[in-house]
């Protein structure tokens, strides 16, 4: 069963605030913490929304579930850095949160999404995407990482 990303990254985002809110040990503070926290959220929703203008702009569908309305491979801008830029936004948004939150198992959290994205999203969108771009889908995974 597919569930959109969001919807993952909202439900690991549940699972951090239960897990500060429950478990007695692994609270932190440092000076600055809730700045970078704060420097987090900003960037994740710039590369997120950086990335979503790309789609709009090559006029190529933002749907991961659905891959067989995409339309064009995106590889400049943003792409050139990170395939997943959108699933990068998420993860930022979520360890800007784990740190608003203030507890170091929250990492293990993140680590979990993206153990998910990776195993059960992003997997079978490579291999669509391969399906539909063959050759140019390739050499653009062994020009550009995964993540970052």
């Amino acid at each position: 069963m597919k569930i959109l990303p969001p919807l993952v990254m909202v439900i690991f985002g549940f699972l951090m605030y239960l897990l500060n809110r429950f478990l007695p040990v692994g609270h932190f503070d440092f000076f600055g913490r809730r700045e970078l926290s704060n420097v987090l959220f900003v960037l994740a929703i710039l590369i997120f929304f950086i990335a979503v203008f790309q789609f709009v702009g090559a006029k190529t569908s933002t749907n991961p579930i659905n891959l067989t309305k995409t339309t064009r491979l995106v590889t400049k801008g943003i792409f050139k850095y990170s395939r997943n830029p959108m699933y990068l936004g998420m993860l930022l948004l979520l360890l800007g949160y784990g740190l608003r939150l203030g507890n170091a198992f929250n990492t293990l959290l993140a680590a979990g999404f993206v153990y998910y994205m990776n195993h059960f999203q992003i997997a079978k969108e490579e291999q669509a995407l391969t399906q539909l771009f063959g050759k140019e889908y390739r050499n653009y995974c062994k020009a550009t990482r995964r993540w970052f």
